[in-house]
Formats: C-alpha cells, structure tokens, sequence
C-alpha cells in the first residue's frame, strides 16, 4: 500500500493536496451549525450533476418534444420519475442553503478582510447559479417555463439602442423557440455545469489559503504554538469532516420527505402551470419566476417604466445583484461577528433579512397597487442596507472582541 502510494505521490502530488486541504488544514474549534451549509451546498450540487446527465440520456431539446420527454421520463422511464423530483426539488434546496450560506457570511462577517476574495468568487457561483436555474426553468416547455422565458428574455430588448439586436442574438431567433430551448438546454447541461465547478473549486482554494472564519470572527492564525500549528485550531478531517454527515443526514431526511410527499410543494417547487404544455396563444393568468428568482423579479416590478421603457427597473434589478460585490467595502465596522457589533447594525440586518423575504413573496403575487406599494418600500429598506451600511456599521457601540475563540 504505502509503495502504491508512494508512486503516485511522486507522479501526483496525492499526500500533500489531502494534508493541505483535509488531514492538517486547521480550522476554528467552535464552528456551529451554521457551517453545514458550505457542505451541504457541495452536496446538492453533486445530486444535481448526477440527476442532470440522466434525465439528457431521456430529454428531447426541441419546442414540439420537449415536454412529452419529460412526461416520458415522468411516466415510462424506470425510476424516471424519482430523478426528475430530485432534480427539481434539488434546484430549490440549492438555494436554500446558498441563501442560509450566504446570511452566515452577514451575521459572522464572512466577507470582510482578508477572506473579501472568496466572497467575490462566491458571489460570483450565485449568479452563475442564477441563470443555470432559469435555463433549466425553461427546459420542461410547460406554461409557466415558457411564458416565464419569454417575459424575462424580452427584458433584455428594453436595453436602449442594442437592445432588438441584443434579444435576436440571445433567443437565435425573432421569439422563443426551438432556437433558444436548443441554446439553454446546451448551457445548461455543458457550459454552466462546468463553469459552476471551476468557481467551486477556486472558492474552496481561496478558503483554505486565508482560512476559515469562526463565528467568533477572531484569526486562529494570528495565535499558533511552537509547532506552528494554530492553538484554537483543530484538523478538518477527521472532526469536521464527521460532523459534517449529520448535517447530510438531516438534510437528506428533509430532502427526501419533500420529494416523496409534497415534491412540487403546493406549486412552489413545480409550478401548476408547468404541467400543461406550452401554449403560444394562451397566456398564464399569472406569470412570475419560481421563489429564488422572486426577490429581484420584485425590485424590476417596483421600478415604474420610464418613456415607455422597463429598462430602469432592469438596472434595478442587476444593481440588486450587483451590490453584493461591494459589501466588503461598504462594511467599515472593526469586529466581524454579530456576537459583538453594536445594535444598530443588528437592527439593520434584520430589516433587510424582513425586506427580502417580502421583496420574494411579492414577486410571486399579482400585480395590485398595495402590492406594488409594498414591493417599492422594500425595495427602497434593501438598497438602504447597502447604501447606509459605511454610516451604521460605524457608529454604536461594540462589544471587546477576545483574544481567543470561547465555546460554540
């Protein structure tokens, strides 16, 4: 064994990525449950992988077989039915815990220095994420997958001056079509997948050369004994790693009630509409994306059209994406840990944590003037988080950070 070893290491590097990245990386000794997450994420992201390259063995990419494909997969393929439940309910608990992972990075300061690289390259995964979900929204050819693709492409067109030229290029057509399900279906299966792992991959190399945080936001590195080795420290394999299963246990356990018991979940897992084929002549009494998609579907509606045009509710809706990447820098408070930022910031993440959850359930109800009242004081709560944060993350009082890291 150890000369099998041996002539791997010295053709792989075998010994030292497994040392460097598992057996001897040493991470904080009071992590909680709230760093399941990372994991977990990895986790439905591999179900995800798998799910996906069976149901492409039984799925036609074409307008007029799309969806009898998946009512084939659905009905006639062994276990079909089984693998396309759990890639779709997969798709909704991968936002689950990317949203659960990324409100950890808010209350323990995840972003800030020196780890504001890995929340980038984070950020950047959930936006890739982000649109490998809605090109695999669209795949199934249901009502609701096809006029939901046909009001969230045509938004590009409000783009002035390149804006017709830019919708032809991305549908490959003059409306949707066998054109564009052809180019989803190919970024779903080939091009995102693959992007999607190279950022995981380079997200978890950032991680592990800065270190993880803690929820007690202190460096363990800044504190090592005469070996080097960080004294609040402890190897993420084997006790992480242990930990971990039950975190996959629990999940699995919630993950499989949903599939077998309530997999479209009262039509926010699988919509209603997207059970009937989609009908080019009948439009859906109310068309709004799946629950993810929802909060910034929300902030377009609340931003009126300007000359006619929806453009200004469109760089909303990106500049609620894009303000994420700056949180690093707008974020001017000493300690990292919400165990010891002063009140005003906890008060601030609370109202934005409120505004978001509403911003979603808005962009799944229909268009009425309370609600669009709504959707534009929220939307207005959520960009204030940002826009204040340099003001609030400065002033009031925190509490003394310890030198070293106390219980969980």
């Amino acid at each position: 064994m150890d000369n099998n070893k041996n002539w791997i290491d010295q053709r792989f590097p075998l010994t030292k990525v497994w040392n460097e990245h598992l057996a001897e990386y040493y991470t904080p000794r009071n992590f909680n449950f709230w760093y399941f997450f990372g994991s977990l994420a990895i986790l439905v992201l591999v179900i995800q992988l798998i799910t996906g390259i069976f149901l492409t063995m039984h799925f036609k990419p074409e307008a007029g077989l799309a969806f009898d494909s998946v009512e084939y997969i659905m009905r006639d393929v062994d276990w079909g039915w089984l693998i396309r439940y759990m890639h779709s309910t997969g798709a909704s608990a991968f936002f689950v815990v990317v949203y659960l992972h990324m409100y950890r990075a808010l209350i323990y300061g995840s972003y800030k220095a020196p780890r504001e690289l890995i929340w980038i390259i984070g950020m950047v995964i959930y936006i890739a994420l982000m649109a490998e979900a809605f090109m695999g929204y669209v795949l199934p050819w249901g009502q609701m997958s096809y006029w939901g693709a046909q009001v969230i492409i045509s938004l590009f067109g409000s783009v002035p001056v390149i804006g017709p030229d830019l919708l032809v290029w991305i549908l490959g057509d003059y409306a949707v079509g066998d054109a564009a399900l052809n180019r989803f279906f190919s970024l779903h299966v080939i091009a995102m997948p693959l992007i999607l792992v190279v950022l995981v991959f380079l997200h978890i190399v950032a991680l592990h050369t800065v270190g993880s945080n803690n929820p007690d936001g202190i460096e363990i590195k800044k504190n090592k004994d005469k070996n080097g080795i960080p004294k609040d420290g402890i190897p993420f394999h084997p006790y992480y790693s242990v930990k971990d299963i039950v975190g996959v246990v629990v999940f699995l356990m919630i993950f499989s009630a949903v599939i077998f018991f309530a997999p479209a979940l009262n039509g926010y897992f699988l919509e209603h509409a997207n059970f009937v084929e989609a009908n080019p002549l009948k439009t859906p009494e109310h068309i709004a994306p799946l629950w993810y998609l929802t909060p910034f579907y929300s902030v377009l509606r609340a931003i009126p059209p300007m000359f006619g045009s929806q453009f200004p509710g469109v760089l909303a809706m990106f500049a609620a994406l894009l303000i994420f990447f700056a949180l690093p820098w707008l974020d001017r408070s000493k300690v990292k840990s919400i165990r010891y930022r002063s009140l005003p910031y906890k008060i601030a993440l609370g109202i934005f944590v409120v505004s978001f959850v509403w911003l979603g359930y808005l962009g799944m109800q229909p268009v009425t003037p309370m609600n669009a009242f709504l959707a534009r004081v929220f939307t207005a709560t959520y960009f204030g988080f940002f826009i204040l944060m340099p003001w609030f993350t400065s002033i009031g009082q925190t509490k003394p950070v310890p030198e070293r890291l106390t219980g969980v």
